[in-house]
């Protein structure tokens, strides 16, 4: 009797406040429906990548501030009716993140054998660009999707693909209004502020 080969993995985590925070900023306000991700989009196209032969996985991470249950609890729901597994945390502190947790399950999935490829969701490079340089250089395939203007950690490194989140077929229902200082239109644009100018009035924390 012959063993069943391990059958491959590509594997999606997905850093929930670290995009939040990235497409909030991109926008200078909060995301309204029309510029908010659609999971079943990106669930596609993972399953698009990972093919017939292997597994595809989609997990997402995140932070519940204590509170705030019953505005969350319906995104939850949504997302494993997708297909998405959720990890969640309660935000006790600046240092509850998810981070180390969606390292963590990185490495079980390594561990474990047959991981092909890992799609990282995030624009933090200092929890991950030197573990997923690790992990390509071990001969598991990066790929990291977000935003271009808040993760440059991928757009430079030589060894991680990077795919803009808008360029996923059908993420978002509108176009997202990205005016940079890099690519500014022949007559001009302007950049809304990110915060109200009545801020400047509340005490500083």
């Amino acid at each position: 009797m012959t063993d069943t080969p391990t059958a491959t993995r590509v594997l999606l985590v997905w850093d929930a406040p670290n995009m939040d925070m990235s497409l909030g900023t991109l926008l200078g306000t909060r995301p309204t429906s029309a510029f908010r991700p659609r999971f079943d989009a990106v669930g596609r196209w993972l399953l698009d990548l990972a093919g017939t032969e292997s597994v595809a996985e989609a997990t997402v991470f995140t932070n519940v501030v204590p509170g705030s249950t019953e505005v969350v609890r319906p995104w939850v729901e949504a997302l494993r009716n997708v297909g998405f597994a959720v990890f969640a945390k309660p935000k006790v502190s600046e240092d509850s993140d998810v981070d180390d947790d969606m390292l963590a399950h990185i490495r079980l999935r390594a561990d474990e054998g047959g991981l092909e490829h890992v799609v990282v969701a995030s624009g933090d490079g200092r929890a991950f660009r030197e573990p997923l340089e690790e992990l390509q250089a071990k001969g598991t395939y990066v790929t990291v999707i977000g935003f271009r203007e808040h993760a440059s950690f991928a757009l430079n490194s030589e060894v991680i693909e990077f795919v803009d989140l808008e360029d996923i077929e059908g993420v978002f229902r509108e176009p997202l209004p990205r005016i940079t200082l890099d690519a500014l239109p022949e007559g001009g644009a302007w950049l809304p502020p990110f915060r109200s100018l009545r801020s400047l009035l509340e005490p500083r924390r």
